[in-house]
């Protein structure tokens, strides 16, 4: 048998199943490799072996009784956004030093009721506002990728870098994530992993630490599109204490993924194809297309008008959400405090410390267009924008089944490359943010390399709560890619 932590979720789950390993082995297996190999990749931010390896005892008490959850036993790694009852859980911000929640947030609660083992806190962009895991008070995150014949460091993606990372470097079976502009399929695409986004209201959101509350979503970033359907067939759920979670069965998404696609409709949105699109992004998307229309697809093309001006709009709606829930980090209730001469300088003094400069600038940014003279002519018209994009979606979900585009405008890039320019960063989330804005599902899947020999992904994107379509699709395009070759293993300390 191969090592423990190279298996998969769903060959995890089988093997605990029959005996051919315990659940205090694998959990382990995966705490040896975080040992071995975080202080390169610093994935994880706080490893919880001890509580690991205690709630593995439980899964193999629970195994032995025939009182198993559907993810009994099985290690997973929590971005550091979910709250974690008597686990330090800081967003990666300053201002959350030492915050340790009394509650256990709706989603990680699914998780333990199933049986899963966490293996600790990974790391994040700030507040989940990065595309490259570099905002993170707790320094970058380091993906397990590099270019053929460099040891240069390349970034991970982000927000959800940390859980990408661990993924891929197997550090953990599975991990959660959330998206608000691409933070689960733009990592996912650049390590080599699977990242779904559901649709917004599929996953609680309740105990998670609020970006954009219009936009945030939760998910799984996994190996395999198998593993992905397992894990969110967990998370999903309806919760009462989340306001906008949508009250609609959870399916079997395991039960789809033998379905094929003859005789589906694909979208392809020429909208996607944007001017100075590196040419190995086109035609690993002409690839992808290939695969479809060879085991049955119809391949459509379909005009998304609106899609050009989604990311100016999220730029406005997302910074404007983020102002106001950042709001309550004041210093006075929890984390970090700064004594001022009175209670406004402590809050100016708590902010100016405990916030790094992209949750500056994104909290200016927010205030700004909320601020009066700039309301209507900003956030009310970004907001009209969004309902014409989600519109655009709706009238082409009439004619096809599910749309194929890039999940990235190119593969990962070196650390510090692009971080000096604020455009330059946000251009990374172009094909991903439309799902967030029109509250739609998407997926990236691995699909290829770059020519530097990095990860390539496509992304699907389909009907409000038809993730069952993604997946379908998603295992087609996996099955005709095949597997990716793993990173070369230059993390592990011997």
């Amino acid at each position: 048998m191969s090592k423990l932590n190279d298996l998969t979720l769903a060959a995890a789950r089988d093997g605990l199943r029959t005996r051919d390993f315990s659940a205090r082995e694998i959990t382990q297996a995966h705490i040896d490799a975080i040992e071995t190999g975080n202080e390169a990749l610093n994935a994880y931010i706080l490893p919880t072996p001890d509580l690991a390896l205690k709630t593995a005892d439980i899964a193999d008490k629970n195994l032995v009784d025939g009182e198993a959850g559907p993810l009994e036993g099985i290690p997973l790694g929590i971005k550091d956004l979910f709250c974690t009852k008597d686990v330090r859980t800081t967003a990666c911000s300053h201002i959350l030093d030492g915050f340790t929640p009394t509650y256990e947030s709706t989603i990680t609660q699914n998780l333990w009721d199933a049986g899963a083992v966490m293996l600790g806190k990974l790391n994040c962009d700030e507040f989940a506002m990065g595309s490259s895991n570099e905002t993170s008070h707790y320094g970058s995150v380091i993906s397990p990728w590099r270019r053929n014949g460099s040891n240069e460091p390349l970034v991970p993606g982000g927000s959800s870098g940390g859980s990408a990372s661990a993924v891929s470097a197997r550090l953990c079976l599975g991990a959660t994530a959330t998206d608000t502009g691409g933070s689960i399929r733009q990592p996912a695409a650049l390590t080599g992993t699977v990242g779904i986004k559901p649709t917004y209201g599929r996953c609680s959101r309740w105990g998670v630490v609020a970006f954009a509350s219009s936009l945030d979503q939760a998910g799984p970033l996994t190996r395999t599109v198998h593993d992905a359907a397992i894990m969110l067939g967990v998370m999903a759920s309806y919760d009462p204490k989340d306001s906008t979670s949508v009250d609609v069965p959870v399916p079997d998404y395991e039960a789809v993924l033998s379905g094929g696609v003859k005789g589906l409709k694909v979208g392809i949105p020429k909208e996607y194809r944007m001017e100075g699109m590196p040419e190995e992004i086109e035609k690993l998307w002409q690839q992808g297309i290939g695969w479809l229309k060879s085991e049955g697809a119809e391949i459509i093309d379909v005009s998304l008008p609106h899609t050009k001006y989604a990311l100016p709009a999220y730029y406005i709606v997302a910074p404007a959400e983020a102002s106001s829930n950042l709001a309550r980090y004041d210093g006075v209730r929890y984390g970090l405090r700064v004594p001022g001469s009175d209670i406004i300088e402590q809050y100016e003094n708590t902010r100016s410390e405990g916030f790094g400069s992209e949750v500056k600038r994104r909290v200016l940014i927010g205030t700004y267009v909320l601020s009066a003279g700039y309301f209507d002519a900003y956030y009310l018209k970004a907001q009209r924008v969004r309902t014409l994009i989600k519109r655009d979606f709706e009238q082409v979900f009439e004619k096809v089944d599910v749309l194929l585009t890039p999940a990235t405008p190119g593969p990962a890039f070196a650390l510090g490359e692009k971080s000096g320019d604020p455009i330059e960063m946000y251009l990374n989330d172009i094909f991903t943010v439309p799902a967030n804005m029109s509250g739609l599902p998407g997926i990236s899947v691995p699909a290829g390399l770059s020519q530097d020999g990095t990860p390539l992904g496509l992304q699907l994107i389909s009907k409000a709560f038809d993730e069952e379509m993604l997946f379908r699709v998603g295992k087609v395009i996996e099955d005709a890619a095949g597997t990716l070759p793993e990173p070369l293993n230059w993390w592990s300390i011997t």
